[in-house]
């Protein structure tokens, strides 16, 4: 029998391809070429199409894969540009154009086109979609679309998601099973249930980027239900709604999120960080109810909840929501007392600009009697 200590990670992860895209997304690039097969990142480019980034393909075949696809690389951006006129383009390798040793950089000289290119040398042999991240982030410095010191926060809030993953979340074992996690109905009937009994809430936002379009629902919902059954309760409101930190992109999600919040008649009553600093905007949130909020009775936690730290919270009934199906058991081992799936919800939040319902939101809403 074979050796299997050497296996790190049995179930499917993020690819570097993809991050790569989603980073062009986030500085707001116009066009994205990804040089390789047309079946590559397929699902995802179609997805952020919805989100107003053009990606297409130089649509690489076994021909390209042994005499090199240069030359098609350069027509594309040709094409592009007469095509769109785009203000930003980003050029993504695969990995049948790293593997061949394709030169990104001389078919975009070749093409000299008037607008800034980002290129991005990337395949998807990394254990870390990080890496896809950085290389974006890399590129796009060198071109002067952000500076060094926003690379090199870019970069070390992208260390720190890596310790999280590989901590607590869906990189800490080396198989996880997915879960549907608790019933939607059964926890919103618990919180329905504490805000009528008047027991305090700490009421966290800390999610990544878009997908705050619909935990945002999460932390709205339980103030709406508060107010509809007269709740006494006292509900503290924290988020990662920072609009000065971040990508242009990710600035913008915060400020949409914020009007919404507003025009609801809901106040922030402390921001704990930037869309983009979801992996230490957790420990912020911890720092602070330590400080200033010791005592609460229970926590609902949307987003990336294993980021605060448990010892901050133990005290409390822990609450929480994620996108994650492989993110229940690591959550429930920490000691969350219930932990709810939103399954679906990255694609309902591509393309968006106001919050976006939940189903535990709708299920709360329903349940407490603004609904129906």
């Amino acid at each position: 029998m074979g050796n299997t200590d050497n296996i790190k990670i049995m179930h499917p992860r993020p690819s570097a391809i993809v991050a790569a895209l989603y980073t062009l997304r986030d500085l707001d690039a116009d066009v994205a070429i990804l040089h390789g097969p047309p079946g590559c990142s397929f699902k995802h480019a179609r997805l952020l199409e919805e989100d107003s980034l053009r990606v297409v393909t130089t649509a690489m075949d076994e021909t390209d894969f042994v005499f090199g696809g240069r030359e098609l690389l350069t027509a594309m951006l040709e094409k592009v540009t007469d095509l769109w006129h785009p203000g930003l383009i980003g050029v993504v390798g695969t990995c049948a154009s790293m593997i061949i040793g394709e030169d990104l950089h001389q078919a975009v000289v070749d093409a000299d086109i008037d607008a800034p290119v980002i290129e991005v040398e990337i395949h998807a042999g990394y254990h870390k979609n990080t890496h896809g991240v950085i290389a974006a982030l890399e590129s796009a410095r060198n071109v002067g679309i952000i500076d060094d010191n926003e690379f090199e926060r870019q970069k070390g809030l992208l260390e720190e998601a890596t310790a999280l993953e590989e901590g607590h979340g869906a990189a800490s074992k080396e198989y996880l099973e997915p879960s549907r996690g608790d019933l939607k109905y059964r926890v919103a009937e618990r919180i329905i249930e504490l805000l009528k009994d008047g027991k305090s809430c700490i009421n966290i936002l800390n999610a990544k980027k878009e997908t705050a379009y619909m935990f945002a629902d999460i932390l709205l919902a339980v103030n709406e239900c508060a107010e509809h059954i007269g709740s006494d309760s006292e509900i503290v409101n924290l988020a990662n709604l920072d609009t000065g930190i971040g990508l242009p992109r990710v600035k913008g999600y915060a400020v949409d999120i914020l009007r919404d919040l507003d025009d609801s008649g809901v106040r922030i009553h402390e921001t704990i960080g930037g869309l983009d600093e979801y992996p230490i905007a957790g420990r912020v949130a911890g720092e602070t109810i330590g400080s200033r909020y010791p005592g609460f009775d229970f926590t609902v936690i949307s987003g990336v909840p294993h980021a605060v730290p448990f010892e901050s919270i133990a005290g409390m009934e822990v609450i929480s929501v994620t996108n994650g199906p492989r993110q229940v058991l690591p959550l429930k081992e920490m000691g969350h007392s219930a932990v709810v799936v939103e399954i679906d919800l990255h694609p309902k939040t591509l393309g968006v600009n106001h919050i976006v319902e939940s189903e535990l939101g709708a299920t709360m809403r329903e349940m407490c009697g603004i609904l129906g």
